[in-house]
Protein backbone atom coordinates (compact mmCIF):
# COMPACT_ATOMS: atom_id res chain seq x y z
CA UNK A 1 0.00 0.00 0.00
CA UNK A 2 2.79 2.33 0.92
CA UNK A 3 4.30 1.83 -2.15
CA UNK A 4 1.40 2.74 -4.20
CA UNK A 5 0.47 6.06 -2.11
CA UNK A 6 4.60 6.27 -2.55
CA UNK A 7 3.93 6.55 -6.93
CA UNK A 8 1.15 8.04 -7.00
CA UNK A 9 2.87 11.79 -6.41
CA UNK A 10 5.14 11.06 -8.95
CA UNK A 11 2.42 10.10 -11.68
CA UNK A 12 0.60 12.85 -11.00
CA UNK A 13 3.73 15.01 -11.51
CA UNK A 14 4.69 13.45 -14.86
CA UNK A 15 1.32 14.26 -15.99
CA UNK A 16 1.43 17.81 -15.12
CA UNK A 17 4.91 18.17 -16.52
CA UNK A 18 4.03 16.87 -20.01
CA UNK A 19 1.29 18.97 -20.06
CA UNK A 20 3.31 22.07 -19.00
CA UNK A 21 5.50 20.86 -21.88
CA UNK A 22 2.53 20.52 -24.53
CA UNK A 23 1.42 24.16 -23.91
CA UNK A 24 5.21 25.44 -24.32
CA UNK A 25 5.61 23.85 -27.43
CA UNK A 26 2.09 24.31 -28.95
CA UNK A 27 2.99 26.41 -32.40
CA UNK A 28 1.76 29.53 -33.04
CA UNK A 29 -1.71 30.02 -35.40
CA UNK A 30 -0.80 32.39 -38.40
CA UNK A 31 -3.20 33.37 -41.02
CA UNK A 32 -3.43 36.83 -43.37
CA UNK A 33 -5.14 40.25 -44.10
CA UNK A 34 -5.27 42.39 -46.98
CA UNK A 35 -5.74 46.15 -46.92
CA UNK A 36 -7.38 48.54 -49.62
CA UNK A 37 -3.80 48.88 -51.12
CA UNK A 38 -3.51 44.94 -51.94
CA UNK A 39 -0.97 44.29 -49.12
CA UNK A 40 -0.75 41.16 -47.84
CA UNK A 41 0.26 40.89 -43.89
CA UNK A 42 1.00 38.23 -41.78
CA UNK A 43 -0.95 37.39 -38.77
CA UNK A 44 -1.28 35.78 -35.42
CA UNK A 45 -2.62 34.81 -32.95
CA UNK A 46 -1.39 35.94 -29.50
CA UNK A 47 -3.59 34.89 -26.09
CA UNK A 48 -7.04 35.56 -27.30
CA UNK A 49 -6.30 38.83 -29.89
CA UNK A 50 -5.49 38.67 -33.48
CA UNK A 51 -2.39 40.87 -34.64
CA UNK A 52 -0.46 41.61 -37.72
CA UNK A 53 2.90 40.63 -37.73
CA UNK A 54 3.87 43.44 -39.60
CA UNK A 55 3.47 47.56 -39.79
CA UNK A 56 1.04 48.62 -41.63
CA UNK A 57 2.01 50.08 -45.15
CA UNK A 58 -1.36 51.41 -46.56
CA UNK A 59 -1.39 54.67 -48.79
CA UNK A 60 -5.07 55.25 -49.08
CA UNK A 61 -8.10 55.29 -46.56
CA UNK A 62 -10.39 52.50 -46.79
CA UNK A 63 -12.78 54.69 -49.02
CA UNK A 64 -9.94 54.74 -51.88
CA UNK A 65 -9.00 58.59 -50.79
CA UNK A 66 -4.98 58.79 -50.44
CA UNK A 67 -3.53 59.90 -47.40
CA UNK A 68 -1.25 62.98 -47.88
CA UNK A 69 2.51 61.90 -48.08
CA UNK A 70 5.27 64.21 -46.81
CA UNK A 71 8.97 62.93 -47.46
CA UNK A 72 10.99 62.64 -45.06
CA UNK A 73 13.72 64.64 -47.02
CA UNK A 74 11.42 67.48 -47.08
CA UNK A 75 11.20 70.14 -44.85
CA UNK A 76 10.41 69.09 -41.59
CA UNK A 77 8.00 71.92 -41.21
CA UNK A 78 5.36 70.54 -43.79
CA UNK A 79 5.28 67.36 -40.78
CA UNK A 80 4.76 69.64 -38.14
CA UNK A 81 2.26 72.17 -39.51
CA UNK A 82 0.23 68.70 -41.25
CA UNK A 83 -3.69 69.76 -41.20
CA UNK A 84 -4.62 66.33 -42.33
CA UNK A 85 -3.45 62.68 -41.91
CA UNK A 86 0.01 61.91 -42.92
CA UNK A 87 2.68 59.49 -43.51
CA UNK A 88 6.43 59.03 -44.36
CA UNK A 89 8.83 56.19 -44.39
CA UNK A 90 12.15 55.35 -44.38
CA UNK A 91 11.64 52.05 -45.96
CA UNK A 92 8.42 50.84 -46.08
CA UNK A 93 8.99 47.46 -48.00
CA UNK A 94 10.93 46.43 -44.42
CA UNK A 95 9.50 48.80 -41.34
CA UNK A 96 6.29 49.82 -43.05
CA UNK A 97 4.83 53.65 -43.19
CA UNK A 98 4.70 56.12 -39.82
CA UNK A 99 1.63 57.88 -39.70
CA UNK A 100 -0.22 60.85 -37.68
CA UNK A 101 -2.49 60.69 -35.18
CA UNK A 102 -4.84 62.48 -38.01
CA UNK A 103 -4.68 59.93 -39.49
CA UNK A 104 -4.89 56.77 -37.26
CA UNK A 105 -8.35 58.75 -35.76
CA UNK A 106 -9.72 59.71 -39.54
CA UNK A 107 -13.50 58.27 -39.98
CA UNK A 108 -12.32 56.60 -43.55
CA UNK A 109 -10.24 54.10 -41.69
CA UNK A 110 -6.37 52.94 -41.76
CA UNK A 111 -7.09 49.03 -40.77
CA UNK A 112 -8.16 46.47 -43.53
CA UNK A 113 -11.97 46.04 -43.14
CA UNK A 114 -12.15 43.69 -39.82
CA UNK A 115 -9.49 45.21 -38.28
CA UNK A 116 -8.88 47.93 -36.65
CA UNK A 117 -6.05 50.44 -34.58
CA UNK A 118 -5.78 48.79 -31.07
CA UNK A 119 -6.77 51.08 -27.89
CA UNK A 120 -4.05 51.30 -25.20
CA UNK A 121 -6.41 48.60 -23.25
CA UNK A 122 -5.73 46.44 -25.81
CA UNK A 123 -1.87 46.42 -26.07
CA UNK A 124 -2.14 46.29 -22.36
CA UNK A 125 -3.89 42.68 -23.14
CA UNK A 126 -1.12 41.86 -25.66
CA UNK A 127 1.32 42.65 -22.74
CA UNK A 128 -0.36 39.97 -20.11
CA UNK A 129 -0.27 37.53 -22.93
CA UNK A 130 3.71 38.09 -22.38
CA UNK A 131 3.88 37.47 -19.20
CA UNK A 132 3.50 41.22 -17.74
CA UNK A 133 1.42 41.59 -14.36
CA UNK A 134 -1.86 43.94 -14.26
CA UNK A 135 0.39 46.62 -12.28
CA UNK A 136 2.94 46.52 -14.76
CA UNK A 137 0.75 47.01 -17.75
CA UNK A 138 -1.10 50.08 -15.95
CA UNK A 139 2.45 51.70 -14.87
CA UNK A 140 4.20 54.61 -17.39
CA UNK A 141 7.93 54.52 -19.20
CA UNK A 142 9.72 51.32 -19.11
CA UNK A 143 7.84 47.88 -17.92
CA UNK A 144 8.33 44.40 -17.92
CA UNK A 145 11.99 43.16 -17.69
CA UNK A 146 12.27 40.84 -20.82
CA UNK A 147 8.96 41.90 -22.48
CA UNK A 148 10.55 43.12 -25.57
CA UNK A 149 12.67 40.12 -26.19
CA UNK A 150 9.52 38.54 -26.51
CA UNK A 151 7.89 40.98 -29.04
CA UNK A 152 11.91 41.31 -31.16
CA UNK A 153 12.30 39.20 -34.26
CA UNK A 154 14.94 36.37 -33.55
CA UNK A 155 18.28 37.39 -32.83
CA UNK A 156 17.96 40.71 -32.81
CA UNK A 157 17.40 40.65 -37.12
CA UNK A 158 17.08 44.14 -38.62
CA UNK A 159 18.07 46.10 -35.27
CA UNK A 160 21.53 47.46 -34.66
CA UNK A 161 24.23 44.49 -34.48
CA UNK A 162 25.19 46.02 -31.00
CA UNK A 163 21.57 46.04 -29.78
CA UNK A 164 22.01 44.41 -26.31
CA UNK A 165 18.57 42.78 -26.95
CA UNK A 166 18.15 39.32 -28.76
CA UNK A 167 14.66 39.06 -29.82
CA UNK A 168 12.89 35.11 -29.42
CA UNK A 169 9.98 36.30 -31.24
CA UNK A 170 8.09 33.96 -29.00
CA UNK A 171 4.83 35.23 -29.71
CA UNK A 172 5.32 35.65 -33.22
CA UNK A 173 4.88 39.91 -32.95
CA UNK A 174 8.12 40.07 -35.16
CA UNK A 175 8.72 43.24 -33.68
CA UNK A 176 11.23 45.86 -36.22
CA UNK A 177 12.94 49.48 -36.22
CA UNK A 178 10.11 51.71 -37.47
CA UNK A 179 11.92 54.66 -36.02
CA UNK A 180 9.92 57.95 -35.27
CA UNK A 181 8.86 61.37 -36.45
CA UNK A 182 8.99 64.12 -33.81
CA UNK A 183 6.14 66.99 -33.63
CA UNK A 184 8.62 69.42 -35.01
CA UNK A 185 9.21 67.18 -38.23
CA UNK A 186 12.34 65.83 -37.50
CA UNK A 187 12.78 61.84 -37.93
CA UNK A 188 15.08 59.50 -36.02
CA UNK A 189 16.66 57.20 -38.52
CA UNK A 190 19.34 55.46 -36.04
CA UNK A 191 17.28 51.90 -36.90
CA UNK A 192 17.22 51.35 -33.37
CA UNK A 193 14.04 52.31 -32.08
CA UNK A 194 10.14 51.08 -32.95
CA UNK A 195 7.03 53.35 -32.25
CA UNK A 196 3.55 52.42 -32.62
CA UNK A 197 0.21 54.42 -31.76
CA UNK A 198 -2.81 53.28 -29.91
CA UNK A 199 -6.44 54.30 -30.29
CA UNK A 200 -6.14 55.80 -27.01
CA UNK A 201 -6.08 59.70 -26.31
CA UNK A 202 -5.99 61.21 -22.98
CA UNK A 203 -6.46 65.17 -22.72
CA UNK A 204 -5.84 65.36 -26.51
CA UNK A 205 -2.35 63.01 -26.02
CA UNK A 206 -2.38 59.82 -27.33
CA UNK A 207 -0.88 57.12 -25.98
CA UNK A 208 1.84 54.49 -27.75
CA UNK A 209 4.24 52.20 -27.25
CA UNK A 210 8.02 52.10 -27.68
CA UNK A 211 10.97 49.67 -27.91
CA UNK A 212 14.20 50.42 -27.94
CA UNK A 213 17.71 48.49 -28.47
CA UNK A 214 19.15 49.51 -25.48
CA UNK A 215 16.10 48.38 -23.09
CA UNK A 216 13.85 45.22 -22.10
CA UNK A 217 11.07 46.06 -21.26
CA UNK A 218 8.19 48.31 -22.81
CA UNK A 219 7.95 51.63 -22.61
CA UNK A 220 4.27 52.95 -22.18
CA UNK A 221 3.62 56.77 -22.54
CA UNK A 222 1.40 59.68 -24.01
CA UNK A 223 2.55 62.21 -26.50
CA UNK A 224 1.53 64.93 -28.66
CA UNK A 225 -0.90 63.57 -32.13
CA UNK A 226 1.83 65.26 -34.37
CA UNK A 227 4.07 62.77 -33.95
CA UNK A 228 4.41 59.94 -36.42
CA UNK A 229 4.43 56.56 -35.38
CA UNK A 230 3.87 52.93 -36.90
CA UNK A 231 1.08 51.37 -36.76
CA UNK A 232 0.10 47.12 -35.76
CA UNK A 233 -3.96 46.79 -36.42
CA UNK A 234 -5.72 44.15 -34.11
CA UNK A 235 -8.92 42.10 -35.45
CA UNK A 236 -12.06 43.42 -34.66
Amino acid sequence: MKKVLFLLPIALMTLWACHKEKQIVEPLQFGTVTDVDGNIYKTVKIGSQWWMCENLKVEHYNDGSAIHWIDINGLDSNWSHATDGAYCYINDSIYGKLYNYLAVSDARKLAPEGWHIPTDSEWQTLEKSIGMSDAQTAGLAWRGTAAAEKLLVKSSIGWPTNSVLFGSDEVGFSALPGGVRISDGSTNLSQSVGFWWTSTMKDNLVYYRYIDAQFKGVFRQYTQPSYGMSIRCVKD
